[in-house]
């Protein structure tokens, strides 16, 4: 595909570094150069120095037929300008990033779609979903559903208390009932693997678990995990993010969120009528300790500061609160903030990235999903008529040896894989897969 991404901040520098391993031919716009010198010689794509809007350079870059054209730049309005006058030039495809929630209205997404923007990607609305759902599957340090709901990703960090410690697959599977979930990968050491039936499980493990409904409670006493009911949440940081947290949780939940700016605290009182609004400092102990913070279930921290939220959530694991959920922009900080201890680690660039992934890849895509921390995805793909994986058993079809099917759903009702399962047409399955196995995997999907 031939691709155009408008703004090289963080979102669009992420895109980027991930469509430039697809084979796709990757323009990237933004009007500073300081931004586009580093990935000019890190990254295999043709950079464009200019406004998204300018009509010069858009008549320039788009002479050629562009399959996609992403507008991904600080400024919403910059963004839903840039995707018309793209679509005017040719471009078959445009995204647009927003902020503004009543966008995504039915109506007015139709609206969009007739002057020319296709899709609207709002990156704070998607971490906030997720945040809901880590809060929803408090055993599980990640979370994604597939197939409407029928199967689900639960991702879990081995300690003392699981009692798969030092067992191996091929164990586990004799002395408890697994046909309901399956460990797709490990990550160890920060190498992600994909398991066979001799791999032992170890201290500090992350293992990725596909899961029916039906085997969560199985799979959750084989780790050790337990899901509890989060009904009382601190959030940190008035942030869009942590505004439509605690708008979604004050229905049904005890919140509170803290800011350390007044007149942030202001507005959101207006709109939060069920959330008590602090104005302090979220790393202040004594502040925390007057707000009940050892009381409470769930402490999320959501400023736009990556250090205060990974100390500010350190503190409150260290005060006794059972869930802890960190946004951590800064991809150096990722693998560090992981092993310290906090629960859950959110980016909000990688989960914007993941949704405007799958609109680049094979059409029978789905679902798509980069999981933080690690270089691995989770697919959902529709199985087309004829193709390559229907051709025999998983384990007889040479099924790349760094991918791995977990489960699928059949005529609407959801199956665990294993080696001996024949995937046939018209099913949905997940994918969990590493980059070396991508293009190989695709192949089995056409």
């Amino acid at each position: 595909m031939r691709i155009i991404i408008a703004g090289a901040g963080e979102v669009g520098t992420h895109l980027a570094k991930m469509l430039s391993n697809e084979n796709h031919e990757i323009i990237l716009i933004d009007p500073e150069e300081s931004r586009l010198k580093p990935i000019d010689s890190s990254l295999d794509v043709l950079t464009h120095e200019g406004s998204a809007t300018s009509v010069k350079i858009l008549e320039d870059v788009l002479s050629k037929k562009t399959d996609l054209f992403i507008a991904v730049t600080h400024s919403e309005d910059t963004n839903i300008t840039a995707s018309i006058l793209a679509k005017r030039f040719g471009a078959v495809k445009t995204i647009a990033r927003i902020d503004n929630l009543d966008y995504l209205e039915p109506a007015n997404l139709e609206f969009f779609k007739s002057i020319g923007v296709d899709s609207l990607i709002y990156p704070e609305l998607i971490a906030a979903r997720e945040v809901l759902g880590l809060l929803h599957e408090t055993g599980s340090t990640e979370f994604m559903e597939f197939s409407d709901g029928k199967l689900a990703m639960y991702v879990q960090k081995l300690d003392e208390k699981a009692p798969i410690l030092n067992k191996s697959l091929q164990e586990i599977s004799v002395s408890r009932r697994t046909d309901k979930y399956r460990a797709v990968a490990i990550k160890r050491n920060d190498i992600t693997i994909i398991p066979r039936g001799n791999e032992h499980f170890q201290l500090g493990d992350t293992v990725f678990v596909i899961s029916t409904h039906e085997g969560i409670d199985e799979m959750m006493k084989t780790s050790g995990k337990e899901n509890f009911e989060a009904k009382s949440i601190m959030i940190l940081g008035g942030s869009r993010i942590g505004k439509h947290v605690a708008m979604y949780l004050q229905k049904t939940c005890e919140v509170k969120l803290i800011d350390s700016n007044i007149e942030k605290c202001e507005d959101l009182a207006e709109i939060l009528d069920n959330t008590l609004i602090i104005n302090g400092d979220g790393r202040n102990v004594d502040l925390l300790e007057q707000e009940g913070i050892t009381k409470m279930d769930a402490f999320v921290a959501v400023t736009g500061n990556s250090e205060t939220n990974i100390l500010s959530c350190l503190l409150a694991k260290r005060m006794g609160v059972k869930k802890t959920i960190a946004e951590v922009e800064n991809m150096e900080f990722i693998n560090l903030a992981e092993n310290t201890g906090i629960d859950t680690i959110i980016n909000k660039k990688i989960s914007a990235a993941s949704r405007i992934f799958r609109h680049t890849t094979n059409p029978n895509v789905t679902q798509v999903k980069y999981m933080t921390g690690t270089d691995a995805e989770v697919i959902e793909f529709n199985v087309p008529e004829n193709s390559k994986i229907t051709k025999g058993t998983l384990r007889s079809i040479n099924f790349p040896k760094d991918a791995i099917v977990g489960g699928g759903t059949r005529d609407g009702e959801p199956f665990i894989a294993t080696g001996d399962t024949i995937i046939k047409a018209n099913d949905k399955v997940v994918v969990f897969t590493l980059p070396s196995a991508y293009e190989r995997l695709s192949r089995y999907f056409t």
